[in-house]
């Protein structure tokens, strides 16, 4: 007898590898149909919002070459050495599996002229992949929203876009669980003059920095202010502010954003550590933060890339953007139980003919319902069984409602309506004004 984890040699290789199990990659998960209806209530409301406010959507390959990338996220960040899914195809070209959307969307806008002398406002959703330790709502795979605007370069946009998302957590419930927190990251050249700054504090504390603040010491300096390391965090609230070194234009910027919020009622808090983790964003960056899942965790990130389209090859132009995680907001509705009852899919009616003779009728009527109630979710039963399994599976499918056709109601051209959720007797309805019966009962309106 072989021993686990070697072939055995009275099996072929083919017959062994067929009797393997094959699952799905760590990290990129299989949606199934109980958790389908809240995605697909998440993205009707957003996609009813965005032509609200006059956003069109853009549609990219996942995959792209591995330099734009590179180019627009940064060499020295930690998606692009150390998460990124990136391979060689036939030909020998770096390839990638998109890590986050921004950069597609400015490479499709470049190569399809849709900057030249315009504005665009576009949004996007879809998977993006990164090699990361999977957590609760945080996956390899996992899906993004993403809204990009180009070529207005006031803060009024910048407002509209925190105003469409603050609108979102409106519609969908979240508004009270949900904190705006701001930064501006100021011009390229300050922001360079800071980093000086930045790292003259930072190496008078080297005793204080952790590794990973180490390597980024050299790298991403920024980027440790955003770091959550207990042991340095008195270290940190010492460190100089980039709000104090911005430039005037900047300055200015930042002020008339946050009278606009104001103006409009959207708190906020003024986050000097906030920096966001790529490279491309200049001036205004904002998160949407909640602790209504436990620790905090952000749900909307984003801000001005003013640069990115010319450090891709194109003529400068102004853009501002953010990105939201679907798996995290699906999550969220779901835990605080914001998804509507109407919205999880369940159905109206089930369609039970009680015995074979019966099923071309169920199946006719069927159809006439689907016709006249155009919002009616009803399932046919078929595969036959007995009228006890019939029921069962009437039962086990969720409906409200079931339908019941036998030889007595073929012959009266009638349905017995059953009550599968509520303790109600049955009753005889007529086929002719069935679909109206059903609308008033659906309706909640008590039958005549």
């Amino acid at each position: 007898m072989s021993s686990p984890g070697t072939p055995d040699p009275r099996r072929p290789d083919k017959e062994q590898a067929l009797s393997k199990k094959i699952q799905a990659i760590r990290g990129m998960n299989d949606l199934l149909p109980d958790q389908s209806p809240l995605w697909q209530y998440f993205e009707g409301q957003v996609r009813a919002l965005m032509g609200r406010y006059g956003y069109d959507e853009i549609r990219t390959p996942i995959v792209e070459q591995t330099a734009l990338f590179k180019r627009s996220i940064g060499e020295v960040t930690d998606i692009v050495e150390k998460e990124m899914y990136t391979f060689e195809d036939r030909n020998g070209d770096s390839l990638t599996l998109r890590p986050e959307g921004t950069a597609s969307c400015v490479r499709a806008a470049l190569e399809h002229g849709l900057l030249h002398n315009q504005t665009q406002r576009l949004w996007y959703q879809g998977p993006m992949f990164r090699h990361e330790r999977p957590q609760k709502g945080r996956y390899r795979q996992f899906h993004q929203v993403g809204v990009e605007c180009f070529g207005l370069e006031g803060p009024d946009i910048d407002a509209e876009l925190i105003l469409l998302s603050a609108r979102l957590w409106k519609q969908l419930g979240l508004f009270e669980h949900v904190t705006l927190e701001l930064n501006s990251l100021g011009s390229p050249e300050a922001r360079s003059a800071y980093r000086d700054k930045l790292v003259s504090y930072f190496e008078a504390h080297l005793d204080v920095l952790d590794e990973d603040s180490r390597r980024r010491l050299t790298t991403n300096p920024l980027r440790i202010l955003d770091s959550k390391n207990p042991d340095m965090a008195a270290m940190l609230a010492d460190a100089p502010r980039l709000m104090d070194h911005l430039d005037e234009a900047s300055k200015d910027h930042f002020e008339r954003l946050t009278a606009m919020l104001d103006a409009a009622g959207i708190a906020y808090v003024v986050n000097p550590r906030l920096v966001r983790g790529l490279d491309y964003y200049t001036r205004t960056v904002f998160e949407w933060t909640t602790t209504a899942l436990g620790s905090q965790g952000t749900v909307c990130a984003g801000g001005r890339f003013d640069g990115l389209v010319e450090q891709l090859g194109g003529k400068p132009v102004p853009a501002v953007g953010f990105a939201m995680g679907i798996e995290h907001l699906v999550l969220l509705l779901d835990t605080l139980d914001l998804v509507p009852d109407e919205a999880r899919g369940e159905l109206d009616v089930y369609l039970l003919p009680m015995d074979e003779a019966a099923e071309p009728a169920a199946l006719l009527l069927a159809e006439r319902l689907r016709e006249a109630m155009p919002e009616l979710r009803a399932q046919l039963h078929c595969g036959g069984g007995s009228f006890k399994s019939r029921i069962k599976k009437a039962d086990k499918s969720g409906a409200r409602l079931a339908l019941l056709l036998g030889e007595d109601e073929l012959a009266e051209n009638a349905v017995t309506l059953k009550f599968l959720r509520e303790d109600r007797e049955q009753q005889r309805l007529e086929q002719a004004t069935l679909a109206e019966t059903l609308t008033s009962l659906l309706a909640g309106e008590p039958l005549a």
